[in-house]
C-alpha cells in the first residue's frame, strides 16, 4: 500500500528507495502477527492502575504453577490466566520470564496432560514474543520439549510447538542451534507430510525461517 501510493521513502528510515524496490514477503513475521492478538489502542493505554493489579495478578498465578503443591487442576487455571495475560502486556511478559515460570512450564510441557501441556506452549509462545527471550528459551531446554510434542504431541499441540519454532528462529543464532538439533528439522517435514491443514501451514513456515539458515 506505502508503494502503491506512490511513495519512495522508507516508512521508518524515511531515506529514498531505489526505483523499482525489491520487496521481500517475511512469512515468519507474518505468521507470528496472525498467531497474536491485536491489542486496541484503548487497552494498550488503559490506565496505570489496572496495569499494576494485572502484574498483581500475574504474580499470584506465577507463585501457584512454580509451587511443587499445586494440583494438575490449579497449574491449569494459573497457565490459562498468563496465557491470557502474557498475549496483551509486554511489561508482563517480562516479569513472568523474570521470576522463573519458564522451568515451571517447561515441566509442564513434559506432562502426558494434553490440555495442561497445550497451555505451557502457548505460554511459551508468548513469552517468545520478545526478543530477549528468544536466546533464554532455547538455552533453557526448550527445543527438546519442542520436537518431542511435535513427535507424540495432539495435533493442537504440535501446531503450536511449530509456531513456537518459527518465533524463535527469528534470531539467527537460534536457527543455528534448531537445526543441528537431532530430529528437528525432520520432525517439521514428517509433520508437513501428514499433519491436518493447520499443522502443514505452521510447519512450512517455520521450515521457511529455518531453512534462510544454509547449513539447514
Amino acid at each position: 500500500q506505502w508503494i502503491d501510493s506512490g511513495n519512495r521513502t522508507c516508512p521508518i528510515t524515511k531515506l529514498p528507495l531505489s526505483e523499482n524496490p525489491s520487496l521481500i514477503p517475511n512469512h515468519s513475521l507474518r505468521s507470528l502477527i496472525s498467531n497474536f492478538a491485536h491489542v486496541s489502542p484503548k487497552e494498550s493505554s488503559r490506565p496505570r492502575t489496572q496495569q499494576e493489579h494485572s502484574q498483581s495478578q500475574s504474580q499470584a498465578l506465577i507463585s501457584t504453577l512454580v509451587s511443587r503443591l499445586s494440583s494438575n487442576a490449579s497449574k491449569l487455571e494459573s497457565l490459562s490466566r498468563l496465557v491470557r495475560l502474557t498475549k496483551r502486556d509486554s511489561s508482563i511478559r517480562r516479569k513472568v520470564t523474570e521470576s522463573g515460570v519458564v522451568r515451571a512450564a517447561l515441566d509442564c510441557v513434559d506432562s502426558c496432560n494434553q490440555v495442561l501441556q497445550e497451555k505451557s506452549l502457548s505460554l511459551l509462545l508468548n513469552l517468545s514474543l520478545e526478543d530477549d527471550n528468544k536466546v533464554g528459551l532455547v538455552a533453557d531446554g526448550v527445543i527438546r520439549r519442542i520436537v518431542a510434542v511435535l513427535r507424540v504431541g495432539s495435533p493442537d499441540c504440535k501446531a503450536i510447538a511449530a509456531t513456537l519454532l518459527t518465533s524463535l528462529a527469528v534470531v539467527e543464532v537460534n536457527k543455528a542451534t534448531i537445526g543441528s538439533y537431532p530430529d528437528a528439522i525432520s520432525a517439521l517435514v514428517y509433520l508437513l507430510r501428514v499433519g491436518n491443514d493447520r499443522e502443514r501451514k505452521e510447519s512450512a513456515t517455520a521450515l521457511y525461517a529455518l531453512c534462510s539458515f544454509p547449513d539447514n
